[in-house]
């Protein structure tokens, strides 16, 4: 299991992330929601070791992770980043490849070329192998990098230690078809043992696809559980700032969350009517 406990960071003289705890586990997708500015990203960074708190623990299989090798840490947990970018001009299939930069050595040319395959079958994008990755859409280009973050821990997933995909916005730039793609790999790699943190911004999303979800506003962890427990039209209004409703429509198993309708009373209302034609 990869676990936070007790987080604090500080940036800029700002508090950021306050007594954070999460779990991310083996077999499971955990969704993280909250507004913009809660402390995510950092929380996701702090999961990741790319940030090192203030105050508190993280640890890979109850092993502090600053005590894990990076070659040894990058072979057990992939990050993919918000906008992830490549500087040189290389094609698709050479930027996967870069995903299996930390098992040098340690993993044979053809074993390599293999699962490189696998990586870019899994996320639909063999016909793209060619391509040089600068021409690609923003929506192409983030499917690049999830087969590339694949790639690099695809290997563990077939021994007996847990490996984990830290995704931090990853439905971003994608149209409806492959935000759900994706989320659809994430769940298949947990369905394969491995543990998944994606950081979401449409909460109907982490509803459909996750086992747990997290809440974070204001730097904390406010709350954590299984969908149709969090999911709460109170809940919700509090963490966004906006009025929501919460639906359970017959026989479905997920909750599905739509904006409350504004409220407007018959003065409010007389007043629109009598508003002339070319001011509205």
């Amino acid at each position: 299991m990869l676990s936070a406990r007790d987080i604090q960071v500080a940036r800029g003289g700002r508090t950021v992330l306050t007594d954070a705890s999460l779990d991310v586990r083996p077999g499971q997708l955990l969704a993280v929601i909250g507004p913009n500015g809660a402390g995510k990203s950092s929380l996701l960074q702090v999961l990741s070791r790319a940030l090192a708190p203030d105050a508190g623990a993280v640890a890979l299989d109850g092993r502090p992770l600053s005590d894990w090798h990076r070659g040894e840490l990058a072979r057990r947990r992939a990050v993919l980043p918000q906008a992830p970018s490549v500087a040189f001009p290389f094609r698709v299939r050479d930027v996967v490849a870069l995903g299996r930069s930390p098992h040098a050595g340690l993993t044979d040319r053809a074993a390599d070329q293999a699962i490189i395959e696998a990586a870019m079958r899994e996320t639909a994008i063999t016909h793209l192998a060619g391509r040089i990755y600068g021409t690609l859409s923003g929506g192409e280009r983030q499917r690049v990098h999830l087969a590339r973050v694949l790639a690099q821990v695809w290997a563990s997933l077939d021994d007996d230690s847990a490996c984990y995909l830290l995704l931090d916005e990853p439905t971003n730039n994608l149209d409806l078809a492959h935000q759900h793609d994706l989320l659809v790999q994430a769940r298949r790699f947990a369905a394969r043992g491995g543990g998944v943190l994606a950081i979401l911004h449409d909460p109907n999303l982490a509803a459909a696809y996750a086992d747990r979800i997290a809440i974070v506003a204001g730097g904390r962890v406010v709350m954590e559980g299984m969908p149709e427990s969090v999911l709460s039209a109170e809940t919700l209004t509090t963490t966004f700032g906006m009025p929501v409703e919460v639906f359970r429509p017959h026989g479905a198993a997920r909750p599905l969350i739509f904006p409350a309708p504004p409220v407007e009373n018959a003065s409010t209302q007389a007043e629109r009517d009598q508003e002339p034609c070319s001011s509205r």
